[in-house]
């Protein structure tokens, strides 16, 4: 296995305060201006998601582990309706691996502008992110930035010692 186990990284509620425009409870964890995660989200929350200035929905959920109402072509009509881009790349056990991380960046570049990226809890979408940045931001400052949001990546810090660019 590349990475820790995701049941390792678990995340606690840090109860982070809900971006403007977004207050009917979704748990939107800014990470960065750019990049922000959460908790499952529902297909109604992508009109408010877009109306927050998110334009690129990331969906790290695998479609098994949730109804069919939530299932990603269901979010992808409310994101459609919506004026989102709209990316399905499930992450799980056997493909949370650095592809995924280079596919999830490659989608955050092409985005014309904040991402959301959701899963069951928002760790594995800041797992995720972590491995986008190894390399380029320091690994203290990951791990500080992901507990900052209530993710404790401490157990990824062999994964994410990389020496960085820059």
């Amino acid at each position: 296995m590349l990475f820790a186990p995701i049941s390792a990284l678990a995340a606690s509620n840090a109860g982070r305060p809900t971006p403007r425009g977004l207050e009917h409870g979704m748990d939107i964890r800014q990470l960065t201006p750019a990049y922000a995660v959460s908790p499952q989200i529902d297909p109604e929350d992508l009109a408010a998601l877009a109306q927050a200035g998110f334009t690129t929905i990331i969906d790290n959920r695998p479609c098994s582990e949730i109804p069919p109402s939530h299932q990603a072509d269901a979010m992808q009509i409310a994101a459609d309706a919506a004026g989102l881009t709209f990316v399905v790349l499930p992450a799980t056990h056997a493909t949370l691996t650095p592809d995924l991380a280079s596919q999830q960046k490659q989608a955050c570049m092409q985005s014309d502008g904040p991402v959301l990226a959701y899963c069951a809890s928002g760790t594995r979408c800041t797992i995720i992110w972590a491995m986008m940045q190894a390399g380029v931001m320091g690994t203290d400052d990951i791990i500080q930035t992901a507990a900052d949001h209530g993710y404790d990546l401490r157990a990824m810090r062999g994964q994410l010692d990389v020496p960085t660019n820059g």
